[in-house]
């Protein structure tokens, strides 16, 4: 299965995603050796993966570098013994405080105007920074019958004008699904926005399907995909026609990304990623501060070097091309600008 995976990716198929999900990069030893690595350089303490597994998509790992350890790509998927938590160690499990904004499963009211429901427990990939890592799923992964309590939940609130699509990933779940919670959604009339929050399509472009398009394209809630893309690298040829497909649609592309150490903590990686992303349809929108969650704090970026690079971005590139540095506090009424 693997190699027709890869053929898939090649010939640039936009119709076989779910195969490509359900043959995900599982084992570190595969993705070590395809890389050209040597495993056994890893010794990895079992008690990482147990506690977050490894997932890869194979497109994804196609664009890798072979041979370097530091590729900034494999990188943001790697897991490492720095992940077990420490004596001393400060971080949280749920840095946001999210439980205490979740009033029904599967629904996050967090900010004004606006709720978060978490369309799908899982994702295409696990991000080692991921702020979620820790997060609830079990309790909020609801059936049809729950989802149109959440339904109600926005029905009586005339306040909230947008429905934040995440997870998870919402685009890990299935095109009828997303179909019939948004033609739910509908009959709200209230709501106006439909926004989703998703690194499907970068990691699998093959998941912008038609069904998608269809869907999404013909809602009356206006359509904006918030992409999550770290390193210019991770938009190549596939991944581009898939923006371009969604733009087609009308829907709006905003990039989201996190200031990760080792990843992109550069101005020419962050130049080069907003360029990137802007040739290929996508306005750069927010650069987060990472969230202090257990197990990631290797990644971290101090604010200070943040802002400097983002005036530096600003010396450098129209303003338009230069995300907002922001990051997320508990109890906050919307994200914090860092300057």
């Amino acid at each position: 299965m693997s190699e027709s995976v890869l053929q898939l990716h090649h010939t640039g198929a936009t119709e076989k995603w779910q195969q490509i999900l359900a043959d995900l990069v599982t084992d570190p030893k595969e993705l070590l050796q395809f890389l050209e690595l040597d495993p056994l350089q890893l010794n990895l303490d079992p008690r990482v993966l147990a506690a977050f597994p490894l997932k890869v998509p194979r497109p994804f790992m196609a664009r890798m570098e072979k041979g370097n350890w530091q590729d900034p790509l494999l990188r943001q998927v790697l897991p490492l013994d720095r992940e077990l938590p420490v004596a001393g160690d400060l971080a949280a499990t749920d840095p946001l405080d999210e439980g205490h904004s979740n009033p029904l499963p599967g629904l996050l009211h967090k900010y004004h105007g606006r709720v978060l429901l978490t369309v799908a427990p899982h994702c295409a990939i696990h991000c080692r920074y991921c702020f979620r890592r820790h997060f609830d799923y079990r309790h909020n992964t609801p059936g049809r019958q729950a989802w149109l309590a959440v339904v109600d939940y926005i029905r009586q609130d005339p306040d909230i004008r947008e429905v934040i699509y995440s997870g998870g990933d919402p685009l890990a779940a299935g095109d009828r699904q997303l179909a019939w919670l948004t033609g739910q959604l509908e009959t709200v009339p209230h709501l106006q926005r439909l926004r989703i929050h998703s690194r499907t399509p970068v990691m699998i472009p093959q998941r912008v399907t038609t069904d998608l398009l269809q869907w999404l394209g013909n809602s009356r809630l206006n359509p904006v995909l918030v992409v999550h893309c770290n390193h210019a690298r991770e938009v190549d040829d596939d991944v581009a026609r898939a923006f371009n497909r969604l733009r087609a649609e009308g829907v709006t592309l905003l990039n989201q990304s996190v200031l990760l150490k080792g990843v992109n903590d550069s101005l020419s990686a962050l130049r080069e990623l907003s360029e990137t992303l802007f040739a290929a349809g996508v306005l750069p929108y927010y650069l987060h501060l990472l969230d202090p969650v257990q197990g990631v704090g290797h990644f971290d970026v101090a604010a200070a070097r943040g802002r400097s690079l983002v005036t530096q971005m600003q010396n450098c590139l129209p303003g338009y091309l230069v995300p907002r540095l922001v990051r997320e506090q508990a109890g906050a009424g919307a994200k914090l600008a860092v300057s």
